[in-house]
């Protein structure tokens, strides 16, 4: 039971430390993220760069596919280009996985009150305090996620729930889905992946199809918020769905050759998931991109209003 408490406190506090990491960092870089994304979104290739390149910065994927939504509600952007905003802004995302890998625990309390001094102090340095202390608390929690594991691994539910995922691809990408809609995060869902995998609880294979799964669910929130929305918050949302779910289709079949291939890229199990996460990031976009305009249509087709207008 306390083994269950701590590991679902250090879920709570992975979840306060990506939200301060992200708010600090769009705080600072708030005032030119809309006009980086109006001057430098193009064609749909440099708006994909575009995308990844701020959403690297902000490491906020939310808030540059918001942006996007306004802007092609107010006619500033094309939806091509709002999509090549997507495409880059979940391959940009992927940054946020990758500081996850860092073996930085023993230094979380340290970034942590470094961070909270310099919020404290306010001005020019309150946003980088906050993004400091953000993510101290990334690796504090998912210290705290990796302590609880090991108790929790000798209870006999926890084992048949690991044991149901083994060689089960698609149970474990419909988990990953599951799991990132309750907890709204695809961050979040990755770094209990990460966990998990890195305390031998679970095989690569199965954290790769948990990854697949996790991408998935993260267009659920969206796409249930948008209902209630614009035309174009509605395709928009339909697009994120559609990408990630044409990279889930694709790789889920190839899951132990990409599992195979994985150490290739890095030696750690906790870097091979990680880039697991960028490599179905990278494939789903790649994919997608040369055909966004026959892609644009079928949204609009999908989502209609009247007719095919601002395509081009």
């Amino acid at each position: 039971m306390i083994s269950m408490l701590v590991f679902m406190s250090g879920i709570g506090l992975l979840l306060i430390g990506l939200r301060l990491l992200q708010a600090g960092l769009e705080q600072a870089a708030k005032p030119k993220i809309k006009t980086v994304l109006l001057r430098l979104a193009g064609n749909p290739l440099r708006a994909m760069f575009t995308g990844t390149a701020v959403t690297a910065l902000v490491q906020s994927s939310t808030a540059v596919t918001v942006l996007s939504i306004g802007f092609v509600n107010t006619s500033l952007m094309t939806l091509p280009q709002a999509i090549g905003i997507i495409l880059g802004a979940n391959i940009g995302t992927c940054l946020t996985i990758q500081l996850m890998t860092l073996d930085l625990g023993s230094l979380a309390p340290v970034l942590i009150a470094l961070g909270l001094i310099l919020w404290r102090t306010g001005g020019r340095l309150g946003p980088l305090g906050q993004s400091l202390a953000g993510f101290g608390s990334i690796f504090l929690a998912l210290e705290l996620m990796s302590l609880s594991l090991s108790p929790l691994a000798e209870s006999s539910w926890f084992q048949e729930i690991c044991s149901a995922l083994t060689g089960n691809y698609l149970t474990a990408a419909v988990a990953g889905a599951l799991l990132t809609g309750l907890l709204h995060s695809s961050a979040i869902s990755t770094g209990v992946v990460i966990a998990l995998a890195r305390e031998g609880l679970i095989g690569l294979p199965e954290a790769v199809a948990l990854i697949l799964g996790n991408n998935v669910g993260t267009c659920f929130t969206a796409l249930i918020a948008s209902l209630a929305g614009s035309t174009a918050g509605k395709r928009v949302a339909v697009a994120h769905l559609l990408i990630n779910l044409a990279g889930a289709v694709i790789l889920l079949p190839v899951v132990p050759a990409l599992a195979a291939l994985l150490p290739l890229l890095g030696s750690g199990i906790d870097h091979q998931v990680a880039n697991a996460h960028t490599v179905f990031n990278v494939v789903s976009s790649l994919v997608i991109l040369p055909f966004i305009y026959p892609f644009t249509r079928l949204l609009y087709r999908i989502v209609p209003d009247n007719g095919y207008r601002r395509m081009r």
